[in-house]
């Protein structure tokens, strides 16, 4: 076991997720634990293996990872350093950090911009520094990536006093966006293409347009909830109609309906699950697929315009990988570009060779991006 081997974690509400890397940045082993705070419904995955487990906490969830890991051959001392996922790192942290108390500071701050994610990779971080308190360890952003965002797309038509605040657009899945950029050029062999709209499609869902390798426009803004049509969220939404929900409703059951309860779901009257609706011939299925790909299709022609144009269009994310038709349907509604899709294509190529604008099938690859970014900071060390 090489001393280069990075542990990187993914923390969330009831999860964690975990992966080994080697030094040449090759995923060794895969391993999750999940249900956590459910009493009796803890589970926990390694490699080949499935256990039923009780996790209280994270805390617990963490130490059985690390003795699953071990038992595969991966003590915790063996790794150089851990790298984790946070959501938001707002306007201060928009690159790889090392976690000092300073960053995890600047983490915490940030939680009332990000109360669903940000609390829970702080306790991932902090559970792993109780067993291990000399292991490096790193922190990437998925907010990073759309730094490079002119301030005319990251600041809202609010007074300024609102904007000293943090209330802007920052923007998510910059993690996948960032793998996406390092992966293509070498499914397509050629260089990344100067204008390319990446679409991030899973249960939740962005675009972002990729001018020159640098974000300079995506859909979701201030949290995760703005933009697209997603598995459970209800994208944008005017804020009046919001306003009106929390008077009638209350801010905490009008924070879930907006989150959880809301997107497809909503639309379809009870799933998320894109392979389920695709293969529900019910009009409330239909409709929600309907919704789905229209609001892709009206807010790429946003992202396009913020790029003057378009080179190459790029699909990620377990939809996006994955329901191959959806793919279809979203192509040929961009065929004003110049996109030409292939019949049947599962990629990575899903354009004809005449194609004036090329498509790609690109898998994600967060938990290798985020591997590379604590490689290349232990480097830098």
């Amino acid at each position: 076991m090489s001393r280069r081997a990075v542990l990187v974690l993914n923390a969330g509400s009831s999860s964690i997720k975990a992966a080994v890397f080697d030094g040449t940045l090759t995923e060794r082993l895969g391993a999750m634990a999940d249900g956590i705070g459910a009493p009796g419904q803890g589970n926990l995955r390694c490699g080949s293996t499935r256990a039923v487990r009780d996790l209280p906490d994270h805390a617990a969830a963490l130490g059985a990872l690390l003795e699953a890991l071990a038992g595969q051959g991966y003590a915790l001392s063996d790794f150089a350093a851990a790298g984790h996922r946070v959501v938001h790192g707002g306007a201060a942290l928009t690159a790889p950090a090392v976690v000092t108390a300073t960053v995890m500071a600047q983490i915490r701050a940030y939680i009332p911009l990000a109360p669903l994610h940000n609390p829970h990779h702080l306790a991932g971080i902090e559970a792993l520094s109780l067993r291990a308190p000399a292991l490096v360890q790193c922190a990437s952003f998925d907010t990073a990536f759309h730094a490079t965002n002119p301030e005319v797309a990251q600041r809202y038509a609010l007074p300024a006093a609102f904007a000293a605040q943090g209330l802007r657009r920052y923007g998510f899945h910059g993690l996948s966006y960032a793998a996406l950029c390092e992966a293509l050029p070498a499914l397509s062999g050629a260089p990344l293409p100067r204008r390319l709209l990446a679409c991030h499609l899973g249960n939740g869902a962005s675009l972002c347009a990729i001018r020159g390798g640098r974000s300079v426009a995506t859909t979701m803004g201030y949290s995760p909830l703005e933009g697209l049509t997603m598995g459970t969220r209800v994208g944008t939404l005017d804020a009046n109609a919001v306003l009106d929900l929390a008077a009638r409703d209350g801010i905490e059951a009008t924070r879930r309906l907006l989150n959880f309860d809301s997107g497809l779901r909503g639309l379809s009257g009870g799933t998320a699950d894109m392979r389920a609706l695709l293969a529900d011939p019910s009009p409330e299925a239909r409709f929600a697929v309907e919704h789905f790909v229209y609001w892709i299709l009206r807010h790429a022609g946003s992202m396009i315009a913020a790029m003057e144009g378009v080179d190459a269009i790029a699909f990620t994310g377990g939809i996006g990988e994955h329901a191959a038709a959806l793919r279809q349907r979203i192509l040929e509604g961009l065929h004003w570009t110049g996109v030409r899709p292939a019949d049947g294509a599962t990629g990575p190529a899903l354009h004809q060779p005449e194609s004036a604008v090329s498509a790609w099938c690109v898998p994600a690859a967060e938990e290798r991006q985020i591997a590379a970014d604590t490689l290349t900071l232990l480097n830098a060390g």
